[in-house]
């Protein structure tokens, strides 16, 4: 028999204390995690590793759209990244890992597993 692996959901913030169109930076199981709220509400995180730079700034970069898909782009060397895949929309071979987001009772969890 093999044991499961229980899901660990982290609170990271109130939902109204998210700025639409802003990031914010949380520890989640000891990574850095950039968590977004988009102008219509939804809820993104993504690792708020720049891969290019090295640097822990995806949360502090620009929010947009490219061609309907919600965008993240790095405050760095500007690479723009999809909120919803982590996928890099300028270099496709490389992306930043997504996690799931949630909103219990008006508290935003993240789950690092």
């Amino acid at each position: 028999m093999t044991a499961q692996m229980q899901a660990q959901w982290t609170a990271v913030c109130r939902y109204d204390d998210l700025i639409p169109e802003r990031g914010v930076a949380a520890l989640v199981d000891g990574e850095a995690v950039a968590v977004f709220r988009t102008h219509d509400g939804a809820l993104y995180a993504l690792s708020n590793m720049d891969p290019f730079s090295n640097a822990s700034v995806l949360s502090r970069g620009i929010v947009g759209d490219r061609g309907g898909r919600s965008t993240v782009a790095s405050p760095i060397y500007k690479q723009v990244f999809e909120l919803a895949t982590g996928m890099c929309l300028d270099e496709p071979t490389v992306s930043v890992r997504t996690y799931p987001v949630r909103l219990v009772n008006g508290i935003v969890e993240v789950c690092s597993s």
